[in-house]
């Protein structure tokens, strides 16, 4: 008898996530033949050598003979009165205690964890464009229909609040802020912050702020906590230790909800009932948590003039803003650029068509704009976790690949 034809859910239709996509097998082929492929496809500061903070590796060692047994499904309580304390010194932010607080195997579990706790079918959730293409994942895997708000590349990549305002149906249900932004390294102003708060009032959404990038902040620029400027409304901060004490591996992340709570407590319970479900976040990264949030921050140094990741950005800046029809935004925080070809200089059709030939032809691998939902062929995101040689020597020779590409 014939095996019956398995195919994939319908729910994964519409689900992108090309910074893992086709173009990293080709890559992974290549690597398999003995290329070197430089991936500046993904954030992962350990490949660039990046080590992570003695003290939270000490802290998580020692950890492991006492971290084999399940822990409270929110978290070990010392992990989460430490994120309570990190907040305590955040300007305006509302108060929270540790029940307010929620442990997760990274960001992106939570992120899931909250998607499915928020949506039936048919609910809305307002995503910049460009976003981190895990949130627009994660609606539509949930049933919800993801619906893209505009962010000006003009005005420094700050979302279009019009835009927000006209995109809004009776069927919405959040708004998802990046701040500071990934793909694009904007880091929103006050102003805008405000503008989003104050629409989420008018209309009772919810907003969820993803704030993982909130220390990685270059030449002055000052992160506001989107909470802190709507304390008067239910917001869920999600943040963790991958990038900022780069220990990406770890998959330890926290969210914190701050706010009234009496109008959303279904959906609040759903959250608790989800984390109850996974049982509990890996018990021996939990222990980083605390060794991480207290004491001397180590991305002071990296991200100040003179330190690797400042330099980083500066260089591939630098670069591609000399390729003949290549202009980026300089990115206040994060550690992306997203350039963009001019469509009169660089005629592309299909962008994950260029970063296919790209890899084939000088083994570096990026990730193309309309993988972060972005709804034209013409922009590009590279990672500037490379050292700053490796960037310069990166962005030459995609230069040069332009010079004489064409579709």
């Amino acid at each position: 008898m014939p095996l019956r034809s398995l195919d994939q859910s319908s729910k994964l239709k519409h689900v992108l996530y090309e910074i893992r996509g086709k173009a990293l097998q080709e890559a992974a082929r290549l690597e398999a033949e003995g290329h070197a492929v430089l991936k500046l496809n993904t954030g992962n500061p350990a490949v660039f050598g990046f080590e992570a903070p003695h003290q939270i590796v000490r802290d998580v060692i020692a950890a492991v003979p006492q971290a084999h047994g399940y822990s409270e499904s929110q978290g070990v309580l010392s992990a989460r009165r430490a994120v309570v304390t990190r907040y305590e010194t955040e300007p305006g932010f509302p108060a929270i205690d540790v029940d307010d607080v929620y442990l997760g195997n990274g960001v992106s579990e939570l992120i899931t964890m909250v998607m499915q706790a928020l949506l039936d079918e048919g609910d809305e959730v307002l995503i910049p464009s460009p976003d981190y293409p895990l949130w627009t994942a994660m609606t539509s895997l949930s049933d919800g229909r993801p619906v893209h708000y505009r962010c000006v590349e003009e005005n420094g990549w700050e979302p279009d609040l019009e835009d927000i305002r006209a995109k809004i149906t009776p069927q919405t249900k959040a708004i998802v802020v990046i701040n500071p932004n990934n793909p694009t390294g904007a880091v929103y102003s006050r102003a805008v912050l405000e503008g989003i708060a104050e629409i989420a009032r008018e209309h009772s959404l919810l907003l969820l702020s993803d704030e993982i990038y909130d220390r990685i902040l270059f030449d002055g620029a000052q992160h506001v906590p989107m909470a802190s400027v709507a304390p008067d409304l239910l917001c869920l901060t999600f943040n963790g230790l991958s990038k900022t004490y780069r220990v990406a591996g770890y998959r330890s992340g926290w969210l914190v909800i701050t706010g009234p709570r009496d109008h959303a407590k279904g959906f609040l319970e759903g959250i608790t009932l989800l984390a109850s479900t996974r049982l509990c976040p890996n018990v021996p990264a939990q222990h980083a948590v605390q060794a991480a949030l207290g004491g001397v921050q180590s991305i002071a140094g990296l991200v100040a003039p003179g330190g690797r990741l400042h330099e980083q950005r500066e260089v591939a800046w630098t670069g591609l803003t000399s390729i003949p029809g290549v202009t980026c935004v300089r990115p206040d925080g994060a550690l992306y650029l997203f350039p963009r070809l001019d469509p009169e200089v660089h005629e592309i059709h299909d962008d994950a068509r260029l970063v296919y030939d790209l890899l084939v032809s000088e083994h570096i691998l990026l990730v193309q704009g309309t993988g972060f939902n972005w709804p034209t062929p013409d922009h590009l995101r590279i990672v500037t976790l490379p050292e700053a040689r490796v960037l310069a020597d990166a962005v030459e020779r995609l230069g040069n690949f332009l010079a004489s590409y064409r579709q």
